[in-house]
């Protein structure tokens, strides 16, 4: 039943069933075949098929299959590395996904490490905001998720290992207004805004609530470099993660501005509770001992 579980999340992540044949090289009349089986196993129908516009429509049946299918694969995959590193020296693909600001400034070194003592493991490293960070580790398409915003409760395990400080930063030549307190100045800026699904973006706009400042103007852009670049260059003002700019203010590019609060968060990871790989461990390991909370 394997290779036909394996063939049904190629025709649900493909969305057709040419694509899957050519994507695991089988024919096509096999991935029907294979796909007839399950429906037949599990007295169910999993896909609707339109001959009219060549589509496909993923039954309810079929989502719950596909969650479970991929879990599965995944448990599969992990024991036979396991068994080949218990046979054999460390190897395998171990797939990482990344929130921004810990995949550019936390991440390599990491990874440094453990490419060193594990040259044999292939590393597939994807860094993006943690919204979609997320929605890729509960597809079980990551093995281990870092992130640094919040995410729904759900099936796995959330560890803190990061202690991060989150500073407000200005252009070098900022000056305030003295005829306005303070949060009415910050109110009359604009701010430069991570986009939606971000956890840099997320504290930003829990940072504001709180102190009460309305900004009348925002600018969104998708990476830390550009928002460094934009309150460098005077477009605006941020809320940001201090390793985002410390090469910055110390080359006198930037300025933190200085708050009688200090702002915190916390850098996560997540992990498959049941199903947490050889591979998992040993990368925790090396987090834990370049990194402490």
């Amino acid at each position: 039943m394997i290779e036909e579980l394996k063939t049904f999340i190629s025709v649900v992540e493909q969305k057709s069933f040419t694509k899957a044949a050519k994507q695991i090289n089988i024919s096509q009349p096999s991935v029907s075949l294979h796909i007839l089986a399950l429906e037949k196993q599990f007295n169910s129908r999993l896909i609707e098929r339109s001959s009219k516009q060549k589509t496909i429509t993923i039954t309810q049946t079929g989502e719950i299959l596909y969650k479970k299918a991929k879990q599965i694969v995944n448990i599969i995959n992990d024991t036979k590395e396991e068994i080949d590193n218990y046979n054999n020296s460390i190897c395998g693909t171990f797939k990482i996904g990344s929130s921004m600001t810990i995949g550019e400034f936390l991440l390599p070194s990491v990874l440094g490490a453990f490419v060193k003592d594990y040259p044999n493991v292939k590393l597939e490293v994807t860094i993006e905001n943690t919204h979609k960070i997320y929605e890729k580790f509960k597809n079980y398409d990551i093995d281990i998720a870092l992130i640094e915003g919040t995410i729904p409760i759900g099936n796995y395990k959330s560890t803190n290992f990061y202690k991060d400080n989150m500073v407000i930063v200005t252009p070098l030549h900022f000056n305030n207004d003295k005829n306005l307190n303070f949060k009415d100045y910050l109110s009359n800026l604009t701010w430069i805004h991570r986009e939606e699904g971000s956890g840099t973006g997320e504290n930003l706009k829990a940072f504001l609530n709180s102190e009460g400042i309305s900004p009348k103007n925002f600018i969104i852009l998708g990476s830390n470099f550009a928002i460094k670049e934009a309150v460098k260059n005077g477009l605006g003002v941020t809320f940001i993660s201090s390793l985002v700019i410390e090469k910055a203010q110390s080359s006198n590019e930037v300025k933190i501005l200085p708050t009688d609060t200090q702002y915190n968060r916390y850098f996560s990871y997540l992990v498959h509770e049941k199903s947490i790989s050889r591979l998992s461990e040993l990368f925790l390991e090396k987090l834990n001992a370049y990194i402490n909370i």
